[in-house]
């Protein structure tokens, strides 16, 4: 029997809750308890304040195409189904662009019932331009683990523009762990919203059913004119264990504000743009930005959607941040003009407030953010 959905009124800050996200002191808990095991030790700097950080293990298998296995079977199987060969990367590889490689996870979970999990990109590795989700054995759904599930867990992995370095223990994705279902009822959300300014002046009168609209910024910086950045193409190896070593003009060119505050996506470049909104999470509740949208244009926005506890929060230091949007068109070239709607973010509170919140105590890289490229390139040089 599926558990009803609740909604509910915005909870009050220091409520416990028995639906909702879990927060870390519960992940470590669930750690102590061994639903969620390893191969190797789980570092406690793998805890965030609502996620997990999944860590790659020694493998990588390269496949011929990208899969789901279904009821029926499970990830071992595909790939004895689809492999083509595999590739050591416990002492660093190259995955290349265009490829597909299926990695086995350090993190195996033994979940009961009434927990279930979803996965996304973590904020780099999405700045980087590599598609990357979660398999699980006899799994009908990318990045989602059903209620229940008792397994090993993998990660697919496609580099889209640049060519990157792995090796074991690398962490490209994250892992939310929630308990029961909980979504917020439309005057609920606009009452949280209202009450906390979730997302800086906010469109106030439109349908949040589906979650809170965010614009794009178009003006840019008042001083350079800067928009944006569109990847090059043919450039040389990231590897993702590297940060602030690589030179950002090398890898990026920049775009700058046009006569009429717009822009034309071209089909397959990627783009790393900003929101028009700063915005905030409460400590108490986590947020996810929703990837993909037909109804506002034929794009995907956004790789790496999920927003901890206290990301752009005041009394964590992140008063001011904006959303950055890792941007893709698809099929046409596309136009989109200064606060123009790209997607929506998604509320959920947790069962509880977490022991720690995203900011510079946790070493959280992008608090206060503007528009930013990923930690792994030096500041954009202004001269």
């Amino acid at each position: 029997m599926t558990e009803p959905t609740a909604q509910l009124a915005a909870p009050e800050p220091e409520t416990a809750h028995a639906s909702g996200v879990l927060p870390s002191q519960a992940i470590r808990a669930l750690i102590g308890d061994g639903a969620i095991t390893a191969d190797a030790e789980i570092g406690e700097d793998q805890i965030q304040p609502a996620s997990l950080d999944l860590r790659l293990g020694s493998v990588a298998h390269r496949v011929q195409a990208s899969f789901l296995p279904g009821d029926n079977a499970t990830v071992k199987d595909k790939i004895a189904q689809f492999g083509l060969h595999a590739l050591d990367i416990s002492n660093g590889a190259v995955l290349e662009t265009g490829c597909v490689y299926i990695v086995p996870l350090q993190e195996s979970l033994r979940l009961d019932a009434r927990t279930s999990a979803i996965a996304n990109p973590k904020s780099s590795t999405g700045r980087l331009d590599i598609f990357t989700r979660l398999i699980t054995d006899h799994g009908a759904e990318f990045d989602r683990v059903r209620g229940g599930y008792r397994g090993p867990l993998y990660a697919e992995i496609s580099p889209r523009t640049f060519s990157i370095v792995v090796r074991t223990g690398v962490r490209l994705n994250q892992l939310r762990l929630k308990k029961g279902r909980f979504t917020y009822s439309e005057r609920a959300l606009r009452r949280l919203n209202q009450e906390v300014g979730l997302v800086e002046a906010g469109p106030a009168t439109q349908d949040l059913k589906d979650g809170i609209p965010f614009t794009v910024d178009l003006q840019g910086d008042p001083d350079t004119g800067r928009v944006g950045y569109r990847a090059r193409k043919n450039t040389g190896l990231i590897d993702v264990d590297c940060k602030g070593q690589y030179d950002p003009v090398e890898f990026w060119e920049p775009i700058y504000r046009g006569r009429h505050a717009s822009i034309i996506l071209n089909p397959d470049d990627f783009y790393i743009l900003a929101s028009r909104e700063a915005v905030t999470v409460p400590p108490d509740h986590a947020a996810e930005m929703v990837a993909y949208d037909t109804l506002v244009g034929e794009f995907r926005v956004h790789y790496a959607g999920f927003f901890d506890p206290g990301f752009g929060d005041d009394a964590s230091g992140g008063g001011g941040s904006r959303a950055v949007l890792e941007v893709r068109s698809h099929d046409v070239p596309f136009m989109i003009e200064h606060g123009q709607i790209l997607g929506r973010l998604v509320y959920e509170r947790l069962t509880e407030p977490p022991d720690r919140i995203y900011g510079q105590g946790i070493g959280s890289s992008y608090q206060r953010q503007g528009l930013q490229l990923g930690k792994h390139f030096r500041p954009w040089p202004e001269n």
